[in-house]
């Protein structure tokens, strides 16, 4: 891929993104998605591969069918009460509407089943953009209508995104498709709290991207696209395999360390508002994901591989690590004993 058109991509990837989440107006919101949208397009398919223009076309379909959504939505809502402002979305229909087409952006079920594929033919730098930086506008979508969603239909679609990530994980090979079902259940969370406390849910979205940035900047620099390739990277940078795993014990949610806080305070939340059952439910599906994030982390530190594998052994590479794994593991690690600071912010 050119340097133009990575700069040109990457510009339009903020310019997209900053119009939606400082705009009021629906037009300008479904303007910047769709900048969003054209902008990844190229970064997705830079390989010409087919798996990859496949990923392309699918994540182009979804995302054009879940924008046309978002206008309809607005335009339901325009014509019943004259407003276009995002936080005057009062018609029952369009904030019905409005929900089905950000969980379709975001990829919560039902509409999750695009999000493992794209991932997985997308290379691990894209992969971190579509996890963490697209996925930013629709959450601030959803902050600014909070007020407006259906509770039910939220906390339904948050257990089965936490339930349908926890356990589709478990059978899989793939790094970037674990971390695409992570990403699944992680949002289960951040949706079950996000008509309760709105500040809560962004400050879960902003830790959840610290902790994958670390994941995914681990696997790009020691090139771990699955499993057993995993078992066998200790021998490339070691002191990255003891980094990984700290950084996917986080995205657990162990504690001590950083992933902790967020389940903590919104189960505390959830206990506050009456909803001790629903709480139970996704503490006890938190469960499944924490079994292949500890299977991650067990390959990560294995010193050999319990069987014979049939590709050569890769040693010591000569790619310079980047300094950013450095902070963003630090980060995703070494918050918890700041949340007292963190909470005043919140």
């Amino acid at each position: 891929m050119s340097p133009h058109a990575k700069l040109i991509s990457s510009f339009s990837l903020i310019l997209g993104t900053t119009i939606t989440i400082s705009s009021n107006h629906w037009i300008m919101a479904w303007t910047g998605l769709e900048i969003n949208t054209l902008a990844i397009l190229p970064l997705i398919s830079k390989s010409h591969h087919p798996r990859a223009i496949e990923a392309a076309i699918k994540y182009f379909l979804v995302q054009a069918t879940a924008s046309a959504l978002v206008l309809f939505s607005s335009m339901i809502n325009a014509w019943a009460t004259g407003q276009w402002d995002i936080t005057q979305l009062s018609h029952p229909t369009a904030s019905i509407l409005l929900t089905a087409a950000l969980a379709m952006k975001l990829g919560l079920v039902p509409f999750h089943f695009w999000f493992p594929e794209v991932l997985q033919g997308s290379p691990m730098t894209t992969a971190l953009l579509l996890s963490t930086v697209m996925k930013f506008p629709p959450i601030t979508i959803l902050f600014l209508t909070s007020n407006s969603l259906n509770p039910p239909i939220l906390t339904t679609m948050a257990l089965a995104s936490a339930a349908l990530g926890g356990w589709m994980g478990l059978n899989q090979t793939q790094t970037r498709k674990i971390l695409a079902f992570s990403s699944i259940s992680h949002l289960g969370w951040m949706t079950i709290i996000v008509t309760y406390s709105p500040n809560l849910t962004l400050l879960t979205f902003y830790l959840y991207s610290l902790m994958t940035a670390a994941v995914f900047l681990n696997l790009n620099t020691t090139k771990a696209m699955s499993l057993t390739t995993m078992m066998t990277s200790w021998a490339k940078i070691p002191t990255l395999s003891t980094t990984l795993m700290l950084a996917l014990l986080s995205l657990a949610g162990l504690p001590p360390l950083t992933g902790f806080l967020p389940k903590w305070l919104i189960m505390q939340e959830l206990t506050k508002q009456e909803m001790t059952s629903a709480a139970t439910i996704i503490a006890i599906l938190s469960l499944l994901g924490l079994f292949f994030y500890l299977r991650l982390a067990y390959y990560s530190t294995i010193t050999l591989p319990p069987n014979s594998t049939n590709h050569m052994k890769q040693w010591h590479i000569n790619k310079p690590t980047s300094p950013m794994i450095a902070i963003f593991t630090s980060l995703s690690t070494l918050l918890l004993p700041l949340s007292p600071m963190i909470l005043a912010t919140i």
